[in-house]
């Protein structure tokens, strides 16, 4: 995960691992395999990562991190202090309050030498300025960042504990307290600092059976998909970069250890990688703050219920007043957008249509006497993909096209700028940024362009297929033909 990272004091990079693997060798139960070392991987702008130094079989034992040892609300002296807040805050808002005392605590906090080789920086997008988020114009992902929700719950949770517990929390040099427009942004760019390597590096802590959930999730450093466990910092397991070709390492954890583990035979000055998952490139800029082409596969684009009604013809995507609409929901069967994976050479349409995007296309079609008759039987249509529900489909591809500023040529065009001449108008920070942006609207457009096409095949075939009813004025098939015509 450190190829996220700018490390703000390199001329004492290496000083600060070997300090850091020092501190960590030196904790009981700590055990490091010396087949392994933290290497200095700036030049691949990759940060810290690690290396193998002699051969490592599958299985073996990489490292192993007792749980007394993970950056947690558990293990952290703060839980004596204001155990009641803790409690009260959930996961998330709990581990950023402790990082927060442990990281004004300096030299006292039992993790100081782990502090020092966690970013201070990062190119993750809630810190990106309004132009540069202006370059993902079109991608979903601009409405996960979610940094006024994070900052509105930091101001509403975090601050009046901060604020009202300075001996726990002391102002940093040059500020007189929390308080005050200076007070709330030092504190507020602290809380996202330490939100973001929560984000980037914490890994989820298995909990107890005994111990009772939270369901409470805070705006903008939180997935829909992720489950409110408990969340914990695993030093040195963080330092392992991710790729998702060339995954070789995986972390495993039981009652008392975290153990990273080899799965696979790893060679002589091989770098170790651990994996993210299958997540698109959009979600790894957001949360890890840099884009590579090993997850372009799992690209995707989301095409919002919105832009489905607005193809259909309808004035809104408000329920109560569309019929439609007002009957899936009733049934719950209405969701605000629908995922498009990427397309390969022999994706078939219903690889890409699901059931459930094929339900809501059939369902705008119908007049209001079918929906009612729906409606009093409690059920819903069966999901097709007639000529009907590909126009509508074919209509809102376009009107989702139409939201990028910048054609698919010309974003090819500007990262070949980008690469061989450079942007001098603009800083380095910004240009990488403005690089990673185009990365992520591209490979959504190509999944757009090959969708369009997929749709306009299969369009054509059913006109082809159809042409008898058509002929013969059949309502679905003259549509379709107009369609394919204009």
């Amino acid at each position: 995960m450190s190829s996220t990272a700018h490390f703000p004091d390199p001329d004492h990079f290496q000083h600060q691992s070997d300090a850091f693997l020092h501190w960590l060798a030196g904790k009981p139960g700590v055990q490091i395999n010396p087949k392994i070392r933290i290497a200095d991987l700036r030049s691949q702008a990759a940060g810290r990562g690690v290396v193998a130094q002699a051969d490592i079989a599958e299985g073996e034992e990489l490292f192993t991190i007792p749980r007394d040892l993970i950056l947690s609300t558990r293990n952290s002296q703060l839980k004596d202090q204001l155990s009641k807040n803790l409690e009260e805050l959930g996961p998330w808002l709990s581990l950023m309050l402790v990082m927060i005392y442990e990281f004004l605590l300096g030299e006292q906090s039992a993790w100081a030498p782990y502090f020092k080789v966690l970013p201070r920086k990062f190119d993750t997008l809630m810190f990106w300025s309004a132009p540069e988020l202006q370059e993902l114009q079109g991608s979903s992902i601009i409405e996960k960042i979610g940094k006024e929700g994070a900052e509105k719950s930091i101001l509403q949770t975090i601050a009046p504990i901060v604020r009202t517990n300075p001996n726990l929390f002391p102002p940093i040099e040059g500020l007189a307290s929390y308080d005050g427009d200076a007070g709330t942004q030092v504190l507020l760019n602290l809380a996202h600092v330490m939100g973001s390597l929560i984000m980037a590096y914490a890994f989820d802590i298995e909990k107890p059976e005994d111990e009772d959930e939270n369901d409470d999730g805070e705006d903008g450093y939180l997935t829909d998909e992720e489950e409110m466990l408990p969340k914990g910092m695993v030093p040195l397991a963080d330092l392992l970069n991710a790729n998702a070709d060339q995954n070789n390492a995986r972390l495993f954890q039981d009652e008392n250890t975290f153990t990273m583990k080899a799965i696979k035979p790893i060679n002589p000055g091989a770098e170790i990688f651990n994996d993210y998952g299958e997540i698109p490139r959009a979600d790894l800029l957001r949360r890890y703050g840099y884009v590579t082409d090993n997850y372009a596969p799992y690209d995707v684009v989301e095409l919002p219920l919105e832009i489905i009604c607005e193809a259909a013809g309808l004035e809104n995507a408000d329920a109560e007043e569309q019929p439609p609409l007002e009957l899936l929901e009733y049934l719950e069967l209405l969701d605000d957008g629908y995922v498009i994976p990427r397309i390969s050479p022999h994706s078939l349409i219903e690889n890409i249509v699901t059931d459930e995007l094929s339900l809501l296309l059939r369902t705008l079609t119908l007049p209001v006497e079918q929906l009612e008759q729906y409606r009093s039987k409690q059920k819903a249509p069966k999901p097709a993909f007639g000529p009907t529900e590909g126009a509508i489909f074919m209509k809102a591809i376009q009107l989702k096209q139409a939201q990028y500023g910048t054609t698919i040529e010309q974003d090819q065009e500007f990262l070949a700028q980008l690469a061989h001449s450079g942007a001098p108008s603009l800083s380095e920070e910004t240009a990488r940024r403005y690089r990673m942006a185009i990365q992520v609207r591209l490979g959504e457009k190509e999944i757009l362009q090959n969708l369009a096409t997929l749709i306009y095949n299969h369009l054509a075939n059913s006109s082809q297929n159809g042409q008898k009813r058509a002929a013969n004025g059949d309502d679905d098939e003259s549509r379709a033909s107009k369609f394919l015509r204009s």
